[in-house]
């Protein structure tokens, strides 16, 4: 029987095009051109549109996912309707562990970004507790507070995103050619490298049953991608037009990089600005992360969301203490866009060919 929350606590089917970026856009941005100019070159921006055309193709089979039985409202209910009860919640409990990590990694990362860019001596225990005091009075708010917190996000970093085209007075767009001058395997290889900057969208496998009209946000899911897969977009061709091919493979963080060039009268580094206000936007990333966590724990385990929301927290605040070393964020990120591919290019093909075949045996019996 489907557990369908309450119509006070859904959202209307247009928010989420907002969900899509507000988890795809975080702490990535700020440096993803480098790993995959590495790869593939001046040609990185063909993987950008190529993977981010791949993810449209997969929120399709999430949708078909979820559509095609009574019983199909939410990845939990996928789980025990495929593989039973004990089999399923053995998956549901991989997922709660993969969205656990995803938040430890967002949050991590932007500390490191402080903690080279502004800070170097801040304490990160401190920091720490503070953003997830923050995560909490979010999470417990409920997925509407959480929906319109990334719509609030996106519009307060959104002058963030106009900075790029500061350097263009700079760029030589002759970095981008020749096209196609790399193989198709080092693009395809770029591509995966993408994987991390696209992970989240699969949360709507959490979030589907707090959609009204659920039917109709499919598009605005597919619009919610093609806008991360634009932003994504416009900032490697900048980049790869702005910076010469080497120093742009040697550049940890490009996009903040860009942000050194920009001139205003009233503030001479802006990029302690831009990366105060990025914290909009990397706040709804971990919101979402732990109250996917969370939520699947209540449907797994029948206990209250907001005590889960506490273990959640308590587990991140020990992790990001753990990860002490620049070195150490890096192999933990390499981490988890390794499994963020094998979740998104090999399990969600997987299970939605698995439920195919299922319901076509079902349907034959007498």
């Amino acid at each position: 029987m489907e557990v369908k929350p309450n119509e006070t606590k859904q959202i209307s089917a247009f928010f989420v095009f907002f969900l899509m970026p507000g988890m795809q856009i975080g702490v990535g941005i700020l440096g993803f051109e480098q790993v995959i100019a590495k790869e593939a070159g001046h040609d990185a921006w063909i993987s950008v549109i190529i993977s981010g055309l791949i993810i449209n193709a997969f929120i399709w089979m999430c949708y078909k996912l979820l559509g095609r039985g009574p019983n199909t409202f939410d990845l939990v209910a996928i789980h025990q309707d495929l593989f039973g009860k004990w089999i399923g919640n053995t998956f549901n409990i991989l997922f709660i562990l993969y969205f656990i990590i995803i938040s430890i990694t967002i949050i991590r990362t932007y500390i490191e970004v402080i903690q080279v860019w502004m800070f170097p001596g801040i304490n990160v225990l401190m920091l720490l507790t503070i953003i997830l005091v923050l995560v909490y009075s979010f999470v417990t708010g409920g997925f509407r507070v959480l929906t319109g917190f990334s719509l609030i996000g996106l519009v307060i970093v959104a002058p963030l995103f106009l900075l790029i085209f500061f350097p263009l007075k700079h760029a030589h767009f002759g970095n981008l050619g020749p096209v196609l001058d790399h193989s198709f395997l080092e693009i395809m290889v770029a591509c995966k490298k993408m994987t991390l900057n696209y992970v989240g969208f699969e949360l709507l496998l959490i979030y589907y049953p707090f959609i009204k009209k659920r039917e109709l946000s499919q598009k605005w899911a597919q619009f919610g991608v093609l806008f991360t897969m634009s932003i994504y977009l416009v900032s490697m061709i900048v980049s790869t037009a702005y910076y010469h091919q080497e120093q742009l493979k040697g550049l940890i963080w490009a996009t903040l990089t860009f942000w050194k060039v920009v001139d205003l009268p009233f503030v001479e580094r802006f990029e302690y600005v831009g990366i105060t206000l990025w914290l909009f936007k990397v706040l709804p990333n971990i919101c979402l992360g732990v109250w996917a966590a969370s939520r699947t724990m209540k449907r797994v385990f029948g206990v209250k969301q907001k005590k889960m929301v506490v273990f959640i927290l308590s587990v991140i605040l020990v992790s990001g203490l753990l990860l002490d070393t620049h070195n150490e964020i890096y192999w933990f990120n390499t981490l988890v866009s390794r499994i963020g591919f094998f979740i998104i290019f090999l399990y969600i093909p997987f299970i939605f060919i698995w439920q195919s075949i299922v319901y076509k045996v079902r349907s034959h019996k007498p």
